[in-house]
């Protein structure tokens, strides 16, 4: 038994050997440096294949392989070509910048020689454009009364707008004084020549009514007392509001109606209290409503508010303008150019090696103190752009002047750079609506600013319509995103058929040039937001994408009312607009988690 369980134990021991060195003993092949060098290349072949392809115009495109972008047929590049560290530097291809048709221009001293946009000797008397409205001149402004009591049975005036001239009847009025009045007088007449002061006083008394003599004369030959008399207006004008109605009970001195005179108007410019200083009574001022394209009105400055509008930091600047033909309204929006004659105490230092710096109107795409440019890096190997903040000083020529963030002899993107910054949006780096840029004149809540672009008075009524119809689309998807429901075909392609009904060739030079790039914008991100299911990841587009329609619809204008607001706390607290049609807040970014998150910071309406 002994040796039988001896011979179990030598067999498991031969067994566990050739166990052992089944598992073990080729592990010194993997030493042989041809074996390593072997492994090594086929885990970099996995390593390539596993390659992520994207497109340099549109990153949320990302593929395996390579290929062609979807959205703008441009060939995809390796992901780690456009990857950076910097998030305000975005690397591009060579196709991409040509498809953007990116230009720059050298920053240089305002009054430079080259290839900068410079300003023109006409500038240097310096022009200001500013906007207002059309109003009546309130000083001839005035009120049509009665004058005796009673009760009004006909009105002949009876609605705003509404011309009168000058001894034109506009009611009659039954007065028991005026009765009480006429009966005295034909009982003074029965006994005048027993007391003729009787019939001198009892006159007097209807003239101080307002009775003309023809009246009184009629009443004295009739012998009848008249129940109804006739009110006749004393002055001509337009009336502007309506006071009393046929039935009314009035008393001596009552209102009827007020009126003006509309051969006069005021054109009152809202001026900025850092441009008061070049504007004097005396300057002239030209201008344009959208009613009378082509046609320039000419007037000078009469009157500088003394108070400043706390609001809007603005005082009027009022002209008077000529309007015998009638073909100006009140309350008509006006753009003017006032030549000031100065630079307000801050002369161009033309020619001085430490001038101001000068940079074309096209490159800044924010204005404000603090206004956003993208700057091409120098000697990149791959076109490279830098997102930069700069200090803008004074408007001048076809740009403005730099105060601080550019240094002479850098490029800045003059054409292009809304397609540059649409990209670094799409790829999470810096741009406009991936950072607060504060600006002058607005809060330090974060408030995220609106573009400078304002082509309403060239956007012909179509095109406005087409923009209706695209915002009529939209809110469907904002509201899905309120009900926080991911959104699919049955809600975008509805707003893609209404993007691609948007009709570019209604739109010439520049507002074409700008819709472009918001176009480009509305579609990359319609793109991600198709092409994803993650709520958060559509939210995230939506922002993008109510951003580029925001700017849209403050460059060209309204059919009707709509509302900007805005959460504060969205993606981190970076905060994200979007835009409604009601002013109740219905939070589209945490849906009922914080529905009434947010405010209104803007409200589009109708320019017509």
């Amino acid at each position: 038994m002994k040796t039988q369980t001896i011979l179990y134990v030598l067999f498991a021991l031969l067994l566990g050997l050739l166990g052992g060195y089944l598992l073990f003993g080729t592990s010194t092949a993997n030493d042989d440096p041809d074996h390593a060098s072997h492994s090594a290349d086929q885990h970099a072949g996995q390593t390539s294949d596993s390659q992520t392809w994207t497109c340099s115009m549109h990153p949320q495109i990302q593929r395996e392989e390579p290929g062609d972008c979807p959205i703008c047929g441009m060939d995809l590049i390796p992901l780690a070509e456009t990857a950076g560290s910097d998030p305000a530097v975005l690397t591009m291809s060579e196709a991409a910048v040509a498809l953007a048709r990116v230009r720059t221009t050298a920053v240089g001293l305002a009054g430079d020689a080259g290839e900068t946009e410079q300003p023109s000797e006409a500038d240097s008397e310096r022009t200001l454009t500013l906007t207002g409205r059309l109003a009546a001149d309130e000083r001839t402004a005035a009120v049509e009364s009665v004058d005796f009591g009673g009760r009004l049975e006909r009105l002949f005036v009876t609605f705003a707008g509404e011309q009168v001239r000058a001894g034109q009847r506009i009611a009659t009025i039954y007065s028991p004084e005026l009765v009480v009045a006429q009966e005295e007088l034909l009982e003074a007449l029965r006994l005048q020549t027993l007391s003729p002061e009787l019939l001198t006083a009892a006159r007097n008394k209807l003239r101080n009514l307002e009775i003309t003599d023809e009246q009184i004369a009629e009443i004295e030959s009739s012998g009848e007392v008249m129940t109804e008399f006739p009110v006749y207006a004393d002055r001509a004008g337009t009336v502007l509001e309506i006071r009393a109605r046929v039935g009314d009970y009035v008393s001596a001195g009552a209102p009827l109606y007020t009126l003006t005179n509309l051969d006069r108007l005021w054109a009152l410019f809202d001026a900025y209290e850092g441009d008061l200083s070049r504007i004097d009574v005396g300057d002239p001022v030209t201008f344009t409503v959208a009613s009378l394209p082509g046609e320039t009105f000419r007037a000078r400055v009469s009157f500088i508010d003394p108070l400043l509008d706390p609001a809007t930091r603005t005082a009027s600047v009022r002209a008077e303008v000529n309007n015998a033909r009638s073909r100006l309204k009140p309350q008509m929006f006006i753009t003017g150019r006032l030549e000031t004659g100065g630079l307000g105490g801050a002369p161009i230092a033309i020619g001085e090696e430490n001038g101001p710096l000068f940079v074309p109107r096209t490159a800044v795409l924010w204005t404000g103190e603090r206004s956003v440019v993208y700057v091409e890096i120098a000697d990149a190997e791959v076109p490279t752009y830098e997102f930069r903040e700069v200090e803008l000083g004074d408007p001048t020529g076809g740009g403005y002047l730099v105060n601080s963030g550019l240094q002479a002899g850098e490029r800045v993107v003059t054409n292009g750079a809304f397609q540059i910054d649409a990209a670094a949006q799409l790829n999470n780096q810096l741009s406009m609506m991936n950072r607060d840029v504060r600006i002058q004149g607005r809060d330090e809540a974060g408030m995220t600013a609106m573009p400078v672009a304002d082509y309403r008075d060239e956007t012909p009524a179509a095109f406005r319509d087409q923009l209706a119809t695209l915002v009529q689309a939209y809110l469907p998807l904002k509201d899905r995103m309120v009900a926080s429901e991911p959104v699919g075909a049955a809600v975008l392609d509805p707003l893609a058929k209404a993007l691609e009904g948007v009709d570019m060739m209604l739109l010439e030079d520049e507002p074409h040039q700008y819709w472009m790039e918001q176009l480009n914008a509305l579609n990359g991100h319609l793109e991600a937001l198709a092409g994803t299911d993650d709520l958060e990841e559509q939210r995230r587009q939506f922002g993008f994408f109510s951003q580029a329609l925001i700017n849209t619809l403050t460059a060209f204008g309204t059919n009707g009312e709509l509302y900007v607001q805005r959460c504060p706390m969205a993606f981190n607290n970076e905060g994200a607009n979007w835009i409604s049609e009601q002013s109740a807040i219905r939070n589209p970014y945490f849906g009922d988690a914080m529905l009434t998150c947010g405010s209104t910071i803007d409200t589009l309406t109708n320019v017509n």
